[in-house]
């Protein structure tokens, strides 16, 4: 989740009339943040918080800059746009010590807390005032509406085109001239809608976990619906598992219809072993079961945890759902940024005849809810447009077990792209950039954009085994 493409005719405008971001030091200040090793630098730019209004007052934009190692640095750049949409650059900082750790060695990194995000003015409800584990949907829609009502913010101000040009801003802030790109599922939609806008400034591309110019958010039930397929087919061809779980799509569909009615829970909370009272619902297993398929290795949990559902025994399903509110190394989507985004650019586009086309169980709760969520928000709908060429080189990288941005999401941005290489890792799920040789494969896209990248090593890349137990995956 952790995706529009879109541009709208007012970011055009404004990309010719150049409102500038109010000039910052590009030294900033030092600073030490959770996810990274060493001292980093952090600086705030300061932008109007509507572009379309001017005088609507300000936003402090929060940028974390990784100098590079080596002190003749190259002039250009990566900068690092995140997913969600709703998840911040300084969320992400882990990745400075592993996936681009190469790329490093001679560029700037540059990490974006995108608008709506992060330290950015981050748009959310307040986490520590609300239960969403055991709250029902009932209540969990009145403190929606209760947090949406206090917010004074515009949520029309939060979109795509003004995290685009939020970008160029932090360019010109920075005293940079053209910049490399790296954007991960929603950072691709970013990353396009900033290269079509400002094409002369953008070097290169990588687009990990490629959302096309034509997908809506919520409507991918065909993409987590062949996800969930390939698990259970891979797990019939695996002898343990199959002798382990012979009637896994049963036991699915049958859970499955259990909790479309309301599976009350009285369980020990598997954090702190207190009792607690849970309703699992559609929404909250499906949609576990649809966050789960993001990781290849955690998608191999899955027949376990399904297995132990059916069997009554909740209690490790419960465990691995409590990651998804969990405040972890990533850190937690800014859910009101996610639907200003969403509800703006995605659900609009929400035809009956789509919604048909991709009806899947899986996503079916949440496609049914979402109409609701953004009736709250009562955000104006974005045009859609037709997609501009991206004349500049693209790295375009896709799992092919990803339950979101499948490789044929990839195929479909390309026709955008006539500079585009594509690799594709057989046993991955949503995001490749960390994976086996990929950090390398990145570095030397980055060194010669126009060369082809030698990827047979991502082939050397392993399936992960299934867990059979309580005691993890087989070795």
């Amino acid at each position: 989740m952790k995706f529009s493409h879109i541009l709208t005719a007012s970011l055009l405008a404004f990309a010719a009339a150049g409102a500038s971001a109010k000039p910052v030091s590009q030294q900033g200040r030092t600073c030490h943040l959770p996810g990274a090793e060493e001292g980093l630098r952090c600086i705030t730019v300061t932008l109007p918080l509507d572009y379309t209004k001017p005088g609507a007052g300000d936003l402090d934009l929060h940028i974390t800059v990784a100098p590079a190692f080596r002190e003749s640095a190259r002039p250009d750049p990566l900068f690092i746009l995140a997913g969600g949409p709703g998840q911040a650059g300084s969320d992400v900082l882990v990745l400075l010590s592993q996936t681009f750790r190469r790329a490093r060695a001679t560029r700037d990194i540059v990490l974006i807390d995108q608008r709506g995000t992060g330290m950015s003015g981050r748009l959310d409800c307040d986490r520590k005032t609300s239960n969403d584990e055991t709250m029902t949907e009932a209540q969990a829609d009145a403190a929606a509406r209760a947090c949406i009502a206090a917010i004074k913010q515009p949520f029309s101000a939060y979109g795509t085109a003004s995290a685009a040009r939020d970008i160029e801003q932090v360019r010109l802030a920075l005293g940079y001239d053209k910049i490399n790109l790296w954007g991960a599922s929603y950072g691709t939609r970013l990353a396009q809608a900033y290269a079509r806008a400002f094409p002369s400034q953008v070097r290169s591309m990588i687009l990990d976990g490629v959302v096309a110019p034509d997908q809506v958010i919520p409507a991918g039930g065909r993409d987590g619906q062949a996800a969930l397929d390939l698990v259970f087919q891979q797990c019939a061809s695996d002898k343990a598992c199959n002798a382990a779980f012979p009637d896994l799509r049963r036991e699915f569909a049958a859970v499955s219809a259990k909790v479309a009615t309301g599976v009350k829970l009285d369980l020990r909370d598997p954090r702190t072993a207190r009792p607690v009272h849970l309703d699992m619902t559609s929404d909250r297993f499906l949609g576990t079961v649809h966050n789960i398929l993001y990781n290849a290795l955690d998608a191999r949990r899955l027949p376990f945890l399904i297995h132990s559902a059916y069997q009554g025994r909740w209690e490790p399903f419960v465990a691995r759902r409590n990651v998804t509110t969990d405040y972890s190394a990533d850190g937690p989507v800014a859910q009101l940024m996610h639907l200003a985004v969403v509800c703006a650019e995605d659900v609009p586009r929400m035809t009956p005849a789509l919604m048909a086309e991709e009806d899947a169980p899986l996503t079916r709760p949440l496609s049914k809810r979402i109409g609701a969520m953004c009736a709250m928000l009562n955000v104006a709908p974005v045009a859609a447009t037709v997609p501009r060429p991206i004349t500049q080189p693209v790295l375009l990288l896709s799992g092919q077990l990803d339950p979101v941005t499948p490789p044929r999401r990839a195929q479909a941005a390309a026709k955008f792209m006539p500079r585009n290489q594509h690799l594709v890792v057989a046993y991955a799920g949503h995001g490749i950039s960390q994976l086996g040789c990929t950090p390398r494969l990145l570095r030397e896209f980055l060194d010669k954009p126009e060369q082809p990248v030698k990827a047979e090593c991502l082939k050397e890349i392993p399936a992960p085994t299934f867990q059979l137990g309580s005691a993890g995956p087989q070795p």
